[in-house]
């Protein structure tokens, strides 16, 4: 045997009673058989546990179950716009800097500066199929102007659609597209739907990447309508917005405002807020105003109104305790914008009627009255009841046809000039107002004719009624006011004005206020003021 041979055998003496002896110990100390990694497989997989039983979360079950079904409903109705508007470059880079975070559009077919030639600015919005057969209601403001838009269904099918016809005052736009196999919204009613009901709201926020979004608020309030919301909401004659808290942004204008039974009730249109984003207050267009001009649009490609050719605005406080109104509600003939030829005016109304009804249906403040009578026919006749001194009449009213915005808008109603002044006289004992005879010189200064005759407001004195009412010539409001008329007496000094006061209604007066215009011509309103 060689000697490697015989000190392996050596080794292998050594080594194999050792081993022995190991796994004696290792049996005596209980060490473990299994490694852990084949413990951990041999172990009982974990039990999936079931959903809790909670009866009385059952009804937020269903309630979640509710709006889920809604939203399934309407979803493939909503579509997703986008629309090119040819942009003049020079008036682009003024828009770049204004834009919040977020909203910067980015011009396609270069970057800004390169080109003086016109270039198309890129947005999106939202909008909804109305019928089979491809039409789609959304905002003016979504697609006013735009050269080319293209609509996506939930689907991601994609069409080019035509404008059918837009109408700016009240912000309602028609598309068409040429497709098959639809999904039309049902159309519920905005006049309905009460204060707290359940909605939401389906659009594209903030473009492409959140497209088909659902948020879910209630109805917070109707007939908004003097608000300041923005460039979208500038010119528009007809306000009358739905209130919801449902979260809506910039993409979703067009889309659907929905109810708990999935009908539309309103055009997502506009959002009150200082950033640009949603901060709790958004605003639709009802949708009974939205049908009235979609069903024009749709039959003659244009909007047509009616009415009664006067200046209108909500009824006051002295409106209604001047006339002894049940309420402080209706609609107060401000001016006629025909002059003797207006229509209102020949059927025997007069400036400070107030306006509480049409055809039996009370009206209730200006938007409602500029509904109810603008989508009448023109020749139609109405029955208007109306509260004047000497209590309630009613007339019959031929409508015309109108143009539009200055017929149909509600007067303005003048800052407040919060300024006094140390002078003494009737005028700031009983109204809070500096007065001084207006003069041929100053008439032409303060830009009225020098022909008119009237009492100068000079101040207006703090915390006072008239601070709500005038505007004065030491503020920085605007023209200042001239008081040319008070119960329909004209009045030139304070004996006047005084003698006029005593004609005063439950502390009340009608006035007729002038203000002077650019080409001297002035304007005059007529207004009810409150005495001190």
């Amino acid at each position: 045997m060689s000697t490697r041979s015989l000190n392996w055998l050596k080794l292998t003496a050594v080594v194999a009673p050792t081993f022995v002896l190991a796994l004696f110990f290792a049996g005596l100390l209980n060490f473990p058989r299994q490694s852990l990694a084949q413990e951990r497989t041999a172990r009982t997989p974990i039990v999936k546990v079931d959903a809790p039983r909670i009866p009385a979360a059952r009804p937020l079950v269903d309630l979640s179950d509710a709006y889920a079904a809604v939203a399934e409903v309407v979803r493939p109705s909503v579509v997703y716009i986008q629309s090119d508007r040819p942009v003049d470059p020079r008036e682009q880079s003024q828009i770049f800097g204004q834009l919040p975070p977020g909203f910067q559009i980015v011009p396609r077919g270069g970057r800004r500066g390169q080109s003086d030639q016109p270039q198309l600015e890129h947005g999106s919005g939202s909008g909804f199929i109305v019928s089979n057969d491809g039409y789609i209601l959304t905002n003016n403001h979504v697609i006013e102007g735009a050269s080319k838009v293209t609509v996506r269904l939930l689907n991601g099918r994609e069409y080019n659609a035509r404008i059918v016809g837009l109408d700016k005052d009240t912000d309602v736009g028609v598309l068409k597209i040429d497709a098959t196999g639809l999904t039309p919204s049902a159309l519920g009613s905005s006049e309905a739907t009460r204060v707290g009901e359940w909605v939401l709201a389906i659009g594209n926020p903030l473009g492409e990447d959140l497209t088909f979004t659902v948020t879910q608020g209630i109805v917070s309030a109707k007939g908004r309508a003097k608000l300041e919301l923005g460039d979208n909401d500038a010119g528009l004659v007809i306000r009358d917005y739905i209130q919801t808290d449902a979260v809506i942004n910039r993409g979703n204008s067009g889309g659907p405002l929905v109810n708990a039974r999935g009908e539309v009730i309103g055009i997502n249109a506009a959002i009150a807020s200082q950033t640009g984003y949603f901060t709790g207050y958004a605003f639709a267009v009802p949708i009974d105003l939205a049908r009235k001009v979609m069903d024009q649009i749709v039959a003659r490609g244009k909007v047509e109104r009616a009415g009664m050719q006067i200046r209108v605005g909500d009824a006051s406080r002295e409106d209604a305790d001047y006339l002894g109104l049940p309420s402080v509600s209706g609609v107060t003939i401000g001016d006629f914008t025909n002059g003797e030829n207006s229509a209102a005016k020949r059927a025997g109304m007069q400036i400070g009627d107030v306006i509480v009804a049409i055809d039996d249906q009370p009206i209730k403040y200006t938007s409602q009255l500029q509904q109810t009578v603008g989508f009448r026919r023109p020749g139609e006749t109405v029955k208007v009841e109306v509260y004047r001194k000497d209590g309630k009449h009613t007339f019959n009213v031929k409508l015309v046809n109108i143009d539009g915005a200055t017929q149909l808008a509600e007067s303005g109603t003048p800052a407040p000039a919060p300024k006094s002044d140390n002078a003494a006289g009737v005028s700031r004992t009983m109204l809070g107002i500096v007065t001084e005879p207006l003069t041929a010189a100053t008439a032409s200064e303060v830009g009225l004719p020098a022909t008119m005759h009237g009492l100068l407001v000079r101040s207006v004195i703090d915390g006072t009624p008239a601070a709500r009412t005038f505007c004065g010539a030491d503020s920085d409001c605007g023209p200042p006011d001239v008081i040319v008329s008070v119960e329909g007496k004209p009045v030139k000094n304070e004996e006047e004005l005084k003698a006029a006061l005593s004609g005063a209604v439950r502390g009340v007066v009608t006035m007729e206020i002038a203000s002077g215009t650019k080409d001297r011509k002035g304007t005059i309103r007529t207004q009810r003021v409150r005495l001190r």
